[in-house]
Parts: structure tokens; sequence; C-alpha cells
């Protein structure tokens, strides 16, 4: 990313551009026209532990907050929610229903502790307050919304289905640049839920069971790691639990959180009307 982002916030004479150009240029990597597309590592889960997830969340967003608090975003129209979960027993702690009109989306932690919900079609990026749980405004965008993270430097990454990483300003959600993903010399379509670990970023991709790892230096993906076993372990929980389930069409993998600096090597991963949710680390397949 970095010169062309460096070139765009001069252009615009956005301060705000400016900073976020000089974060990556501070940050190290090379100038998109100098990365190779590689051909991505074959990485694969190793499940550390398993967790009670409710079956009828429509998973669209999974985050881990600053205080280790597990945020669940979930969609449909007149089902969305945001909630707060307790990991061990899957219990919602508490919740907010969106509008029935909305179809919830990814969802992400700002710099202060505010939560970002995406909505699909709506362009609406609907703020909360934590502590008490209540709205506090709401970001407009064009298109849809699909995956969203935050970055180190507080800017947001965002996805729409295609293979476009948006950037956009904490303050005003506006876009400040983007990146076009490659994978194998083409384009990586369908990325959907977003996380990034401060290293690498990494992309469920929509209607398969493969994440993404996303290097934003060069906008390539390095990695690609196969989750089918735990689609296969997902669907054998449901079997057991008498749930009738699409494990190839409606109710796929999506859903990344990274457990925090304090456990950096763990994630949790799960999927729409999953009834379990996975801790996991990647490892060399």
């Amino acid at each position: 990313m970095l010169r062309r982002f460096l070139a765009i916030g001069v252009l615009a004479g956005s301060v705000a551009m400016l900073v976020f150009a000089g974060w990556y240029l501070v940050g190290g990597g090379n100038d998109v026209t100098d990365c190779d597309v590689p051909v991505p590592a074959a990485l694969e889960p190793r499940v550390v532990a398993t967790h009670p997830h409710d079956p009828e969340a429509y998973t669209q967003g999974l985050l881990v907050a600053g205080d280790g608090a597990l945020w669940e975003s979930t969609g449909l129209r007149g089902q969305s929610d945001l909630r707060r979960v307790d990991v061990d027993t899957g219990e919602v702690l508490e919740s907010r229903s969106l509008e029935a009109d909305l179809f919830g989306e990814g969802l992400t932690e700002d710099a202060d502790g505010e939560l970002l919900q995406l909505t699909w079609t709506s362009g609406a990026a609907l703020r909360w307050n934590r502590d008490p749980l209540e709205p506090a405004g709401e970001f407009t965008y064009d298109g849809e919304g699909w995956g969203i993270t935050t970055l180190d430097d507080g800017f947001h990454a965002m996805s729409d289905g295609s293979s476009t990483i948006s950037y956009r300003s904490p303050s005003d959600f506006s876009v400040v640049g983007s990146t076009e993903v490659r994978r194998d010399g083409g384009s990586a379509s369908d990325l959907n839920e977003l996380e990034w670990d401060g290293e690498r970023l990494w992309a469920n991709r929509y209607q398969s069971d493969e994440i993404l790892r996303i290097d934003l230096d060069c906008g390539v993906v390095d990695a690609v790691l196969d989750a089918s076993a735990l689609t296969a372990m997902a669907s054998g929980e449901a079997s057991v639990a008498g749930l009738e389930r699409d494990f190839e069409g409606r109710d796929v993998l999506n859903g990344i959180a990274w457990l925090g600096e304090e456990d950096p090597e763990h994630y949790y991963v799960t999927g729409k009307r999953w009834p379990v949710l996975y801790e996991v680390t990647f490892e060399q397949a």
C-alpha cells in the first residue's frame, strides 16, 4: 500500500489520509510494485478448546474486545442483533436488537472502545457504547457492508464481498484508500468477515471453508487456511443435537476473532447457526 497512499493524501489535502499513509511508510514493507504474488502457504486449524455457541445465531461478526469480552453481530432481517456472550457457556449476557429492516454484518472495536457494527445493504455503520450497551449514533457509507476490523493506527479495514479492502477514517468513516487483494496471480474475491491480529489481515472467503491470510503491505494472499475439518466437526455436533443445517450453503463458516496480545496465537472461529465455537491455533499443514 505505502507510496500510493501518500500520493492520495497529498492530492486530497487530507491530514487523516496523510497520517494513514505515514503509518504504512513507517510500518515497513515494499511498494506493491516490488511485491511478488506468492504461492500461498497451506495452513490448518488445531483445535485447542470447544465452546458452546447459540445454534440460532446467524454469525456475521465476531470480536474479542480489549477487555477480553466476546461480542457477536448476527444477521437476517428481523433477527439481527449485537450481543455479549459468555464464552464458557454460550449464554447471551446482554444484547440489543437491530431495527427490523437492518441486516447485521461485521463488527469491530474502535480505538476508544466503542463498537462499530456494519449493515449489509442499508449503508449504516452502527456505533455502540458498551457500558451500558446503547446506541451512540451511526456513520454512513455507499455500497454493501460485509466485514470490518480495526488496524493498529485506528483506521478501519472493510470488505464488501469483492476483492477490495477499503480503508476508512475513524473520525467520519470516509474512504481514505483501498487495496485490491490478489491471489495466485488473480483476484481474491468473496472477502467477508475480517480480523486484524497486529501483523496480518485474516478474511473468511464467503461460502467456502477457507480463511485467507492477507499481507496488506503487498495486497496479496500469502497463506490459505483450510477449515473444512471444523465444518465437518460442526456438522457432527449439529447432527447429535438434532439440528438440520446446510453447511454447504446458508450455514457456512463465518466469524474470526483474535484473542489478543495475552494469547496471540489463539483465535475463535465459528459459523452461521453453528452449535459450537472453536478456539484454535493456525498451523502449517
